[in-house]
């Protein structure tokens, strides 16, 4: 075969080099006109239903545990498909009409897969999911083999239309050299685990990628999403040699000079020793949204203090900034009263939620983080997410003082943290300068603030283009933020997607950042870019790059 190069999305910016594996799901389906005694069928689906409720939460905690606590909540969404009644309902209604229970599941879940695939963004996605747990069912009751993904090969490239959750968690990265697909984007659940595993990867690569045969040797380039085929012995040395820059546990400075934090965004408590090894300064976003998560009841005052004081402990030198609960949108929590709403993204969430109607657990956090600061090791600092006012950062502000003041009036040590904003709207943007005035710091939620900003679901392939925080409005709005943050002489950090490729250091730090916060996997990166950095130079070039007029123009700027 002829060399070639195949174009995608990157979603790692990991190089690998090895041999292809196609990785398929075909499931063979018993003859729909065979007889069929319907309880029988009905209680071997129920058997099933079962069987694929422990397989999901096993999943889920083992995710949880290597991945991380965010993309482990998937298995949260597949589990409640599993347990949808109208599914359950058309499964049960189809056996009692003679048909058997594998034919049943495929036509209940075909029906719902076809709805989501015409929709948009997220719930676009969802598509996938339902795959993923009508494929598991039909793999229990039609006696399917499924395929361990963990234990393939060494030197493994798996090629396949698209991986699931299920799939993409199972990939060893000292076994797997990498994996292509042919559908998705770079924040589907696949490029997601990739990023998390540091697991080069390039998806959406097309119909064209099933032309590659097993046994081809290949480069997976998830930095710029490519994938060569047949690589000559330099581009074979080249991808085998790319392991990322050196782990660097002291502060780096640009070469001028110039201070820049890189810290860690953490899920889960078993995310804090890694992110230390990485070389992480500190925590830049410790999501709290795992305490609330596989249980009946919210977590206690005192589990959310012990959570805290372990992430303090773990950087005793650095800074430890916690986002306040964070639920709503894609984030539910079962024993909340969480609306059912048309478009939950623009609705009741975050900062929302914690003022109203879930006022009762918002203070018992507060006084947990106030308890922590006082006693732990580390530094600190609170942010409260998706904040679209001044009169929703006044009504947090006082919930803090009432919290001080309870635990004073209980003689319990009480600390107040360095307290920040996070700027996910473009509300939040143009009244960045009134809220820097009340707080210590500003922090960057890319991911929300591009799609917000450019009106653009994140999740949404067919708008995947103007999904990118590179295009010039993004660009004008975090610099906005910086300007107001430093002119309210507060710090300014980002601990959204954007902050961990380093390929934009030189523009963040020309922009002013303070702080970067990223999956740790990509610390040493940034890292070592912002020591190749002059920040004289970075910041003519951010100048330049955000007063540009299209993201052509800003690419043209920045890739020089």
């Amino acid at each position: 075969m002829a060399e070639r190069t195949l174009r995608g999305t990157g979603a790692t910016p990991r190089s690998g080099v090895g041999t292809v594996v196609w990785y398929g799901r075909d499931i063979s389906l018993p003859d729909p006109d065979g007889e069929v005694d319907p309880e029988a069928e009905t209680e071997r689906f129920a058997d099933a239903v079962e069987t694929a409720r422990a397989e999901l939460e096993a999943e889920r905690e083992a995710t949880a545990e290597r991945v991380g606590e965010s993309e482990a909540a998937v298995f949260d969404a597949h589990i409640q498909f599993l347990e949808d009644p109208t599914i359950e309902d058309a499964v049960e209604t189809s056996i009692g009409d003679g048909v058997d229970a594998a034919n049943a599941v495929d036509d209940a879940f075909g029906g719902h897969i076809e709805q989501f695939e015409g929709m948009d963004g997220r719930m676009a996605e969802r598509a996938d999911d339902l795959r993923d747990v009508r494929d598991r069912l039909l793999r229990l009751l039609t006696d399917g083999e499924r395929v361990d993904l963990s234990d393939l090969p060494e030197g493994s490239v798996v090629l396949a239309e698209r991986l699931t959750p299920s799939d993409t968690a199972q990939l060893d990265p000292e076994r797997v050299a990498g994996f292509a697909t042919v559908t998705g984007g770079r924040t589907s659940h696949a490029a997601i685990f990739a990023r998390s595993l540091a697991l080069p990867a390039v998806v959406g690569v097309g119909d064209e990628l099933e032309s590659i045969e097993e046994g081809t040797e290949v480069v997976v380039d998830g930095d710029a999403g490519t994938l060569l085929i047949e690589p000559d012995d330099d581009e074979r040395e080249a991808a085998a040699a790319d392991s990322g820059a050196a782990v660097v546990e002291a502060a780096v400075e640009t070469a001028d000079g110039r201070e820049i934090e890189i810290a860690a965004n953490v899920g889960r408590p078993e995310e804090l020793e890694p992110a230390a090894d990485r070389g992480a300064d500190g925590v830049g976003l410790y999501r709290t949204e795992f305490l609330f998560l596989d249980r009946e009841t919210p977590p206690s005052e005192d589990e959310q203090y012990e959570a805290v004081r372990e992430a303090l402990d773990t950087f005793p030198e650095g800074r430890v900034v916690v986002r306040t609960l964070d639920i709503g949108g894609d984030k539910r929590i079962p024993y909340l009263d969480l609306p059912e709403e048309e478009n939950p993204f623009l609705g009741e969430r975050g900062i929302r939620r914690s003022l109203d109607p879930d006022t009762d657990l918002f203070a018992t956090q507060l006084r947990a983080l106030l308890r922590a600061a006082a006693d732990g090791a580390g530094d600190l600092a609170v942010m409260f997410p998706l904040v679209a006012t001044v009169e929703e950062l006044d009504a947090a502000l006082a919930a803090l003082d009432d919290a001080v003041a309870d635990l004073e009036d209980r003689g319990v040590a009480a600390e107040r943290p360095e307290v920040g904003v996070m700027i996910e709207t473009p509300s939040a943007v143009f009244m960045a300068d009134e809220l820097a005035a009340r707080v210590d710091f500003l922090s960057i939620g890319t991911n929300d603030l591009t799609q917000y900003v450019m009106a653009a679901d994140r999740e949404n392939e067919r708008v995947g283009d103007l999904h990118d925080p590179t295009h010039p409005g993004v660009l004008r709005a975090i610099h906005r933020t910086v300007e107001a943050a430093h002119d309210g002489d507060a710090w300014v950090g980002m601990c959204g997607e954007m902050a961990g490729d380093p390929d934009l250091t030189e523009l963040l730090v020309g922009l002013g950042l303070d702080e970067l916060s990223m999956s740790a996997v990509t610390i040493p990166d940034v890292k070592a870019a912002v020591r190749e950095t002059e920040y004289s130079t970075a910041s003519e070039r951010a100048d330049a790059a955000r007063l540009a007029a299209t993201r052509s123009a800003v690419h043209d700027t920045i890739d020089t």
